[in-house]
């Protein structure tokens, strides 16, 4: 079944190298950490170096006020003198003064590239085929999409009626448009709904199963807090009162009820409702509580759409309850039982529930099925490989869509299914669908349930997302849509490759790079870009970014270290990164470092890297271990006071995430954590060119926490290198919400390596070779 992945029960996850809308432009959001025992080291010089003149600031770096906090367990003690820049009310003055004092530094320090930053944006934008259509995906009787108009930060969703001639669908299906065809109905305009808003974003849009309603789930701040409104899609009018103080789970059971989840006060989702349109909020019918708060709730729709599945969750355990849709008034029934350590996600075809079920055992999963009226008998279709993981599933009327990984790389298996009401068996002789680049990333896509025809997307490094409608029987994919990118793009210019670093353990680390092989000599002078993640079993597959090119253009190598913690090379990679085996996250990042400047793709003078959420734990830890590998770094929404933050269940996220980084209640892993909690671990010592990144709204990490770190690094490094924080105040976790303002941010953060690399002077001469060279 199609799983969403941005979900706040999920992880501190975010996915910066991926640009597919659900997941990843990448695909996956951190926890918190620990204090340090060391405050009384020097400060650094208050202007950056000399080297980096057109950095030079008129104004001092902050200095964070000292207020001793000491806290103590197994007798051991940590003392946090920036412990108060934690304020849950995001009011207190005294920590807003120095968020905005902090803002002001970094526009200060940056002022003297604005106009490569302001160049660099106008490139990336202009990329963008500001007025454009999504591939439209076929619903009932309608074509849904969206559209980007000029100028405009947010889109239009709208719909259009199926010409007759078309009811019967094929894979060389488009869209009607122009003179004679059905009109066009805008269902809602995100720009008219954002103009009173400084963040504005849409987190669930289901269309109820008559058509004729929608309701939307939106944030208007950043936290993840949504609103749900319901409305009349031809008359435009709202039903009712908005539901509120909800997350974006949000299911249509029937034509006049949804199911929503609720959060508790550490934002964890943990009630299911079932609300009758028309009907106040507060006479809502709870369908269950999840009381564990090492639990959080889940909700499905099946893909037949006759089930509602409401999932319990932590990180190793998972199960399951359905609703039958045609029946909301019995409630909830069991599907898969509560097995500490056994993980099911499950859906529905005809009169069999299909079931992926992953356990110590079967670590990569296994796929059985159970009848309908007989859920305790199961048959097994496709049996446990412990080569091969089994991701996702998909269910068609006639079909059954495997989501795999073998040796890093995703693939799509298609079995065809025995009519309904035959008996199940195992599924054999599966047709793999095809893919050209030898590093890529696949998407699955909400496709009819009735029909033959799969909708996946594809990307890599060098080929933009590609929408590709699939004829399961024929086995013929068409291209139903790439999307553009302007400025004499040229996928041909670009070289994708698979390279190879040996851990310290001696296990083989992939990385997927990408460069322009005209301009990089592969001789270690070259700037490189190495980006990281490794948590949740999380995937970094290698997708496109426009915006990216713009470093790829100016001579850049791009790599990602598909390392352990994340889920690139199975199950067990994501275990051999967790808990306490978390620092092979950190040492294979290194591995990875230092085998491309072994291949001379880059040195450690030109070796730039880039994490965020999770991935900025990465980077603070393996900036603390080894600082003299790298020129400068970017540290996103950083999870790096790990010890505090997972000590603390008030803090979103915490108790959910013990079975991820650990108890630090319990000895073992209280002094496992703090040995490479980046706070914990700032020294005196120094550091590389960096710049931290928050959002003072931010539910998966703190915004105290990367303020902290850079607190911390202020007092405690030995070195005159940039240290920059940027705290977007009216944002959360995936910064801010606009479009455009989101390339805004790629500029700045490309300027601060070309600033950090000495390449902004010499930027006008490069881009003209580029240009001779395209031209």
């Amino acid at each position: 079944m199609l799983h969403q992945n941005l979900r706040l029960n999920i992880s501190r996850f975010f996915c910066i190298p991926l640009t597919f809308s659900v997941l990843l432009s990448s695909t996956l959001s951190l926890p918190s950490a620990a204090h340090s025992r060391h405050y009384n080291h020097r400060r650094p010089m208050t202007s950056p170096p000399q080297s980096l003149s057109q950095s030079h600031s008129p104004l001092p770096p902050p200095v964070a006020k000292k207020v001793e906090h000491v806290m103590e367990l197994f007798n051991d003690v940590r003392i946090d003198n920036y412990y108060w820049l934690r304020d849950d009310s995001r009011s207190d003055p005294d920590v807003l003064s120095y968020l905005r004092q902090e803002n002001a530094y970094t526009h200060s320090v940056m002022s003297g590239t604005k106009e490569i930053e302001d160049k660099l944006f106008a490139e990336i934008r202009g990329r963008i085929k500001e007025e454009d259509v999504s591939a439209p995906v076929r619903k009932g009787s309608y074509y849904y999409y969206t559209k980007t108009l000029e100028g405009k930060e947010y889109v239009q969703r709208c719909r259009r009626l199926i010409s007759d001639n078309q009811k019967v669908q094929s894979v060389n299906d488009t869209m009607p448009t122009g003179p004679g065809a059905p009109p066009e109905h805008v269902i809602l305009d995100e720009n008219i709904k954002a103009q009173q808003h400084e963040y504005y974003s849409v987190g669930s849009f289901k269309v109820s199963p008559n058509s004729k309603l929608v309701a939307y789930a939106e944030d208007t701040k950043g936290d993840e807090i949504y609103t749900v409104y319901v409305m009349d899609i031809e008359t435009q009018a709202t039903i009712g009162e908005p539901l509120v103080g909800v997350t974006s789970y949000l299911e249509w059971a029937g034509d006049d009820a949804l199911v929503y989840v609720t959060m508790d006060t550490i934002l964890r989702p943990y009630k299911a409702w079932l609300h009758v349109l028309g009907t106040e909020q507060s006479k809502d019918t709870c369908l269950y509580e999840e009381k564990d708060d090492t639990f959080s709730i889940d909700l499905e729709a099946s893909e037949s759409k006759k089930y509602l599945f409401v999932a319990s969750e932590s990180k190793i355990t998972r199960f399951n309850f359905y609703l039958d849709i045609s029946k909301p008034e019995e409630g909830l029934k069991v599907l898969t039982q509560r097995v500490d350590g056994i993980d099911t996600t499950v859906s529905h075809r005809g009169d069999h529930f299909f079931i992926k079920r992953r356990s110590d055992q079967f670590f990569n999963s296994e796929v059985v099925a159970c009848a309908v009226n007989n859920t305790s008998s199961t048959t097994v279709l496709i049996p446990h490989r412990e080569s091969v993981k089994i991701q996702e599933i998909q269910l068609f009327s006639d079909h059954f869509v495997a989501y795999e990984r073998e040796n890093g790389l995703p693939k799509i298996t298609v079995y065809h299914l025995p009519s309904i009401g035959e008996p199940l068996r195992s599924l054999e002789n599966g047709q793999a669908v095809s893919f050209i680049d030898p590093v890529y990333s696949v998407d699955s896509s909400e496709s009819e349930f009735s029909s033959s025809i799969l909708r996946f997307s594809y990307s890599s490094l060098k080929t933009p997302r590609s929408v590709y409608d699939y004829d399961m029987k024929a086995g013929i994919s068409v291209l139903k849509k790439i999307d553009p990118v302007l400025g004499g793009f040229d996928a041909t210019h670009y070289v994708t490759e698979r390279q190879w670093a040996r851990a310290l353990d001696g296990t083989l680390i992939p990385m997927s790079l990408v460069y322009r092989k005209d301009l990089v000599k592969l001789d270690g002078s070259d700037p490189l870009l190495l980006y990281g993640y490794g948590s949740y079993e999380i995937c970094i597959d290698p997708s496109f970014k426009s915006s990216r090119l713009s470093l790829l253009d100016r001579g850049f190598i791009y790599v990602i270290a598909h390392i352990r913690g994340g889920g690139e090379m199975g199950r067990q990679w994501y275990e051999n990164g967790k808990l306490l085996k978390k620092k092979n996250t950190f040492t294979d990042f290194i591995a990875c470092a230092e085998h491309l400047i072994e291949k001379k793709f880059c040195s450690k003078e030109r070796l730039c890297i880039d994490g965020r959420s999770a991935g900025g734990l990465l980077i603070g830890g393996v900036l603390n271990m080894r600082p003299d590998l790298f020129k400068s770094a970017v540290a996103g929404v950083p999870f790096v006071d790990v010890v505090t933050t997972m000590l603390d269940p008030t803090i979103p996220l915490t108790t959910s995430e013990w079975e991820e980084w650990g108890d630090p209640r319990k000895e073992e892993f209280y002094f496992y954590m703090k040995s490479y909690s980046p706070v914990d671990n700032v020294k005196a010592q120094n550091y590389p060119h960096i710049l931290v990144t928050a959002g003072l709204n931010d539910p998966r990490v703190l915004y105290s926490e990367p303020a902290k770190y850079v607190a911390k690094l202020r007092d405690l490094k030995t070195d005159d290198n940039i240290l920059l924080f940027k705290c977007e105040l009216g944002a959360g976790h995936f910064s801010k919400s606009g479009r455009f303002e989101k390339l805004q941010e790629d500029a700045f953060t490309y300027t601060f390596f070309l600033k950090t690399l000495n390449m902004t002077k010499r930027d006008t001469k490069d881009a003209e070779a580029v240009k001779r060279w395209s031209d």
